[in-house]
């Protein structure tokens, strides 16, 4: 099993990411926070589970959409590093990913 660990820039993303939606829905903010929670747990299990990313083309880069958002990860021998959570609208910054 691998564990997950979240880098400084997804902590940072997702607590952007919850307050600006709790700005208008409290309880929408919480569910979001839950599904990308649980989501990222399953990786423990399963961290091949999310597609690679298109921009990259690299195997141990990888991501699951939840919502409008890409949950973007690094898988590594024995963990998986959220890097980023990323409004899929937009274009994606590598430069967030530390690759």
């Amino acid at each position: 099993m691998a564990q997950v660990r979240w880098t400084p820039q997804a902590a940072d993303d997702f607590e952007a990411i919850c307050l600006f939606i709790g700005r208008d829905s409290p309880r929408l903010a919480a569910t979001f926070a839950d599904r990308i929670l649980l989501a990222t747990d399953r990786l423990t299990s399963y961290p091949r589970s999310g597609r690679v990313v298109p921009e990259l083309g690299a195997e141990d880069i990888r991501e699951i959409v939840i919502a409008a958002y890409r949950v973007i990860y690094r898988i590594r021998k024995n963990d998986v590093q959220i890097l980023t959570l990323h409004h899929g609208a937009r274009l994606l910054d590598t430069s967030k990913l530390g690759t």
